[in-house]
């Protein structure tokens, strides 16, 4: 699996429980064998790609007060690639 959408995967799945976006997700990413994140991306919804938008902020901020660096950088990879 690409590192950053086991980081992703990780990071979604405190969303779960709570939006049926999350869950679809992680479903993509646990059932398909993606050969780069720009293939990962392409392969969303409109929703999927909007909910994204709206936690990886939250998401990277936390991970850069928690000094995670390699979080930081994973995430922010996935990010830029949404616009």
């Amino acid at each position: 699996m690409i590192e950053a959408l086991g980081y992703l995967r990780e990071s979604i799945s405190n969303y779960s429980d709570e939006q049926k976006d999350a869950l679809s997700i992680q479903n993509k990413i646990n059932e398909n064998r993606y050969e780069s994140e720009t293939m990962f991306i392409r392969d969303l919804t409109e929703d999927e790609i909007s909910f994204l938008n709206n936690i990886l902020p939250d998401e990277i901020n936390y991970a850069m007060n928690e000094k995670d660096y390699k979080r930081v950088n994973e995430l922010n990879e996935v990010y830029e690639l949404l616009y």
